[in-house]
């Protein structure tokens, strides 16, 4: 990494840190469920956390708008957009079905969408092939923003328009070499995930992280938000393990991750997961245990982490990302590059708290659908 991106993060880190500064001190008087449901409430009012790459301030999805003269013209330069992304998850279809969404209503053709495998030469090879086709836009999230910086690049060198998705590419200047960056309010989704873990513990317990060991600012900042937040607001919490994860196999190895930290302390009160597929592996690595008191904490709405709050199950709550909002705003920032309009550098969607009771509304809100049926069955009154 280099050290004007090391000074953004840690300038970014501050940032979302001070912006918290309302609800960081903790009253003695204040139960655990008292301090998570203010905590809860000011996450809720839509403001958003979470800084830029480079600590830019975030604008709203809603701020992007187009008159019917830009719409008109946008429809007659008869574009095209590629899409490559790093891997295969809800999180993923959920970007999918807004970029489709949205292009198809501005009249830009898809001519091409990839995963990874969250392989960094795969996609290299992935980008290649679809910059055979001439796309007028790519939309991407990279593996590795270091080892694929130079075809990221060369993307930009041929014409072609980019919006990153969550990360961005090593060495690439916003509003020149692409267009913008969209993603989540990820340390607010991280505060949220710790206060809903501090609320199900009462504010008291042992607790261990499984984080993303790699350089990608997103997760980082999730990573940050629970431990911070937890730290700040539970004291009663005490954080006494932590593993990394670097994937491809996120699930696998979160539950070897998970079940070192088990072996240490089979009576951990709670496992907190930095997305729903290394969650997977931790209940994964509870079910081989036969642990049934260790609770999950993640981010994420993914299908099988729904299902466990549905059912009242491990996992206990986490901070959900708006993947189908993203994909639409995303497809909408393509748009302003095309048209040669001004568009904000930094984009994201507010965090959202989910748990047992509202699990079935925030799936709609996540995915623009309705719930599965295998979620809605799950779902237990009174959990």
């Amino acid at each position: 990494m280099t050290s004007i991106k090391k000074k953004a993060l840690v300038v970014a880190a501050a940032l979302a840190v001070s912006s918290f500064a309302s609800i960081n001190s903790v009253s003695a008087a204040q139960t655990a469920s008292q301090i998570a449901k203010a905590g809860l409430a000011e996450l809720a009012s839509g403001k958003v956390y979470s800084t830029g790459p480079a600590g830019e301030a975030a604008a709203s999805a809603e701020s992007l708008t187009f008159t019917p003269a830009e719409l008109t013209k946008l429809k007659g330069l008869k574009a095209t957009a590629a899409i490559a992304l790093h891997l295969t998850s809800d999180w993923t279809s959920g970007q999918l079905a807004g970029l489709k969404k949205e292009f198809a209503e501005l009249g830009i053709t898809i001519v091409g969408t990839t995963q990874a495998d969250f392989k960094a030469d795969t996609q290299v090879s992935q980008i290649q092939t679809l910059m055979a086709k001439k796309p007028s836009v790519l939309i991407s999230i990279p593996v590795d923003s270091q080892a694929e910086a130079s075809a990221y690049k060369a993307v930009a060198a041929a014409g072609t328009k980019i919006v990153f998705m969550d990360n961005v590419a090593n060495g690439m200047v916003a509003g020149k070499d692409y267009i913008a960056v969209v993603s989540a309010d990820n340390y607010a989704n991280g505060a949220a995930s710790a206060y809903l873990l501090g609320k199900q513990l009462n504010g008291k317990g042992t607790i261990a992280t499984i984080h993303h060991a790699a350089d990608f600012w997103v997760t980082k900042q999730r990573w940050n938000g629970f431990k911070e937040t937890i730290t700040a607001k539970f004291p009663g919490i005490k954080i006494v393990d932590d593993k990394g994860i670097s994937g491809p196999d996120f699930a696998g190895d979160a539950q070897a991750a998970a079940t070192a930290i088990l072996t240490k302390n089979p009576k951990i009160s709670a496992i907190w997961a930095v997305w729903d597929t290394p969650a997977e592996g931790v209940l994964a690595a509870l079910r081989a245990a036969g642990n049934t008191t260790t609770v999950v904490a993640t981010e994420d709405l993914g299908a099988n982490v729904a299902i466990s709050l549905a059912k009242g199950g491990p996992v206990t709550g986490l901070g959900a990302q708006r993947p189908y909002d993203a994909g639409v705003a995303e497809a909408k920032l393509a748009a302003y590059g095309l048209l040669g309009k001004t568009a904000p550098i930094y984009v994201a969607m507010p965090a959202l708290a989910v748990e047992h009771t509202n699990v079935l509304q925030a799936w709609r809100t996540v995915y623009s659908a309705a719930p599965s049926d295998a979620l809605r069955k799950s779902f237990k009154v009174g959990k």
